[in-house]
């Protein structure tokens, strides 16, 4: 009986050897891209010159998105953009538009980035003048009517020129917060 052990002990130790080989190899391995397309970003569709509008409950238009191009990626859902030009309509508020040269929209649209030259406006009403709002990048949300950036911004109207790092603004108390390096200039007489 010893004997016998003694001669499977060679080929037990060799299998041993090669299963710890086989496990070795498949766990320090990299995981090769699948070829079956699924790892491209590639569009399947794109739209030139287009408009969506987005009605409230009422039926009464609450936002427009305009841009010279539209290209969707099924990838990851997203939608980039050319020349974004969005538009917020609300009763008894002035008309803001924000505007970009790139841009792009996450997957059930509830946020839209704007990239590079980014300038936001709302409209002059009542007392009050226009007020226009610059930047490199903004982050706005639709739904919840308001925007945010932590890049450098330039904020004037008639009367006021401001600057500073980071924004937030909430276009339903009509409030808007700069984070840091916060300049300001008031001027009595408004510009013509």
């Amino acid at each position: 009986m010893k004997r016998r052990s003694t001669h499977w002990f060679p080929v037990v130790l060799l299998a041993l050897l090669a299963a710890l080989t086989y496990w070795l190899e498949r766990s320090v391995q990299a995981t090769l891209p699948k070829k079956d397309g699924s790892q491209r970003h590639d569009p399947d569709y794109y739209v030139e010159n287009f408009t969506a509008i987005r009605l409230g409950p009422d039926g009464q238009p609450q936002s427009r998105l305009k841009a010279v191009k539209m290209t969707h990626y099924p990838d990851d859902d997203s939608t980039h953009l050319i020349a974004p030009h969005l538009y917020r309509f609300s009763k008894d508020k002035p008309v803001t538009n924000i505007r970009s040269k790139t841009g792009l929209v996450s997957r059930e649209g509830e946020h839209v980035y704007f990239i590079d030259d980014v300038k936001a406006v709302r409209a002059a009403y009542a007392d009050r003048s226009e007020l226009t709002v610059t930047t490199s990048w903004l982050h706005a949300e639709p739904d919840k009517d308001t925007a945010d950036t932590d890049r450098p911004v330039v904020i004037h109207d008639a009367k006021t020129h401001i600057t500073g790092v980071g924004l937030h603004v909430d276009n339903k108390t009509q409030i808007l917060q700069l984070h840091s390096r916060v300049r300001a200039r008031y001027d009595k007489t408004p510009k013509s």
